[in-house]
């Protein structure tokens, strides 16, 4: 039995974490071209750049919307144009898995900048690619991970705090998903399976999410850099990030992919599509009820959704669950890395079941 991990090259997190991209991206090149999500673009890339010259020369562009290969072909083609040596993603996960991508088609070492804590996408050796009409189509393996990730405390404290708990989703399927993974032998996202750091990390994963969640949520809705938050953007960027590829995939993934084909669900994140996939996990995988209940009252403190209304398919029938579930038990989907036999009948089940719970808990604390 293989055992594998693989991990970033040098993660840096701190508040003011920018003043240092200059110097830390100069390790891997000289001329970069840096991919800017909104908010990037906006402010964060105006406000610092003067920073960045005297060792940096930095061509920014920005980023068309979509982590898809016509946009991943587009950019690729202009760090060539621009004979740039290294490649920087700053904003949010599709950025920075385009960023990734594009790396690796030029040929380029990648630095990745966060400006949301709201994925595990900062660390990992893998890209998400989407349709341009935004529906999951596959990942891209990538030989690498990321040679830098530099998260700026001060930038993650100021965005919306929608992002910081969808963040928080994202990183409540890590242990769930390595743990199924340990138990059925299944195969993580690097070639082999779990070696007890890989286990362990995403065990301190759940641990630090349910102790601090909640306090780093305030802490974000006062724009305030605390221990908590940083306790929380660590273990929903890098131990997140670290326990579901050296860890694995399961079902709350692969529920999250399936979700994507219903339109209504395209405006709602990634990670909150995931917290719906792990409560529907919990429910498939015959988890025990204090479990489950644990689970819920965690979404329910931080404002993750629990129902199907709260990632906009509350109206949906069968016939849509049916897409959903086909989607999410496809060939080659992490579902099946499960201990138990999935089934899409199975799949439809336990997310009905887990959009009864969570609306009949709604009713409850509204009556109380």
């Amino acid at each position: 039995m293989k055992q594998t991990a693989i991990f970033p090259g040098r993660y840096v997190q701190a508040e003011g974490a920018l003043a240092e991209l200059g110097e830390e991206v100069a390790r891997l090149g000289k001329a970069a071209l840096l991919i800017a999500g909104g908010t990037a673009g906006r402010s964060i890339v105006p406000r610092h750049a003067g920073a960045w010259g005297g060792q940096l020369a930095v061509s920014a562009e920005a980023f068309g919307g979509e982590c898809c290969d016509e946009e991943i072909e587009r950019l690729t083609a202009i760090a060539r144009e621009r004979a740039c040596d290294c490649i920087v993603g700053m904003g949010g996960g599709k950025v920075i898995d385009t960023a990734k991508a594009v790396a690796h088609a030029a040929g380029a070492p990648v630095a990745i900048v966060p400006t949301i804590a709201s994925t595990d996408a900062p660390t990992s050796a893998v890209s998400v690619i989407y349709t341009k009409e935004g529906t999951f189509s596959r990942y891209l393996f990538l030989p690498r991970n990321p040679d830098l990730v530099l998260v700026d405390l001060r930038v993650i404290a100021e965005a919306p705090v929608r992002f910081l708990v969808a963040g928080m989703g994202d990183a409540l399927a890590t242990w769930f998903e390595a743990e199924s993974c340990r138990r059925a032998y299944a195969p993580n996202q690097c070639g082999g399976t779990a070696t007890l750091a890989a286990c362990n990390l995403a065990r301190l994963c759940y641990d630090t999410i349910l102790e601090y969640g909640t306090a780093a949520k305030a802490a974000c809705e006062e724009n305030a850099v605390t221990p908590a938050l940083s306790h929380v953007v660590e273990a929903n960027t890098l131990l997140s990030g670290l326990g579901f590829e050296s860890g694995g995939l399961a079902a709350p993934h692969s529920i999250h992919n399936g979700l994507t084909v219903l339109p209504g669900a395209h405006d709602y994140y990634h990670g909150e599509k995931v917290a719906l996939g792990v409560l529907a996990g919990l429910l498939l995988t015959d988890r025990p009820v204090a479990l489950i209940r644990e689970v819920y009252e965690f979404c329910e403190a931080v404002g993750l959704p629990t129902t199907l209304a709260e990632i906009g398919i509350g109206d949906v029938g069968d016939g849509s669950l049916r897409r959903v579930a086909e989607a999410a038990c496809a060939e080659g989907e992490t579902i099946h890395h499960e201990p138990c036999p999935i089934a899409p009948q199975a799949v439809v089940a336990a997310l009905k079941t887990a959009d009864r719970f969570g609306r009949e808990r709604q009713a409850a604390r509204d009556t109380t």
